[in-house]
């Protein structure tokens, strides 16, 4: 009976060992040049209004945290507040460009990036900037947004008068 169990626990290990293949390491290099891509396409696509290809950025549960308004959740609704906001946008005049990227990162299958931005209007003075941070996880191969937020350097406005 003993050597029968020892017998086991020899295959055992050796399945064991000749099974499982390290995962290949990631290039992290490249996954931070992604997330940077990424970042720059964001601005791109919200400049043209595109709300298919702000929401296609997007993980089916990401949350997206807009300054002075409820968090949005899931790729669907993201894609009608990004696309109405960047239409608005739009029509208005003004424009959101992307300043510096403040850091970016990856571990494993997370990343995030920092950085920041400027509102433009027609006659090409700053109305507003801010910061923004987005959190991005590894899925079936494309990096996506799970959660991203973005603030105002500037105060908000004061209330309006009480009714």
């Amino acid at each position: 009976m003993t050597r029968t169990w020892r017998a086991v626990g020899i295959v055992l290990a050796l399945a064991a060992s000749g099974c499982t293949t390290p995962a290949p390491a990631r290039d992290v290099a490249a996954d931070k040049a992604k997330l940077e891509a990424d970042a720059t396409s964001w601005f791109g696509f919200y400049a043209n209004a595109d709300s298919e290809g702000l929401a296609n950025l997007y993980a089916e549960d990401a949350l997206l945290m807009p300054p002075g308004a409820t968090a949005v959740k899931g790729r669907a609704a993201i894609k009608s507040y990004l696309g109405d906001d960047a239409a608005k946008t739009k029509a208005a005049g003004l424009a959101i460009k992307n300043g510096t990227i403040t850091g970016v990162d990856v571990s494993g299958d997370m990343g995030w990036i920092s950085g920041d931005y400027t509102v433009i209007d027609g006659a090409g003075m700053a109305v507003d900037s801010g910061n923004y941070l987005s959190v991005h996880k590894l899925t079936d191969g494309k990096w996506l947004y799970v959660r991203d937020i973005w603030n105002s350097d500037r105060p908000p406005a004061p209330p309006g008068p009480s009714k």
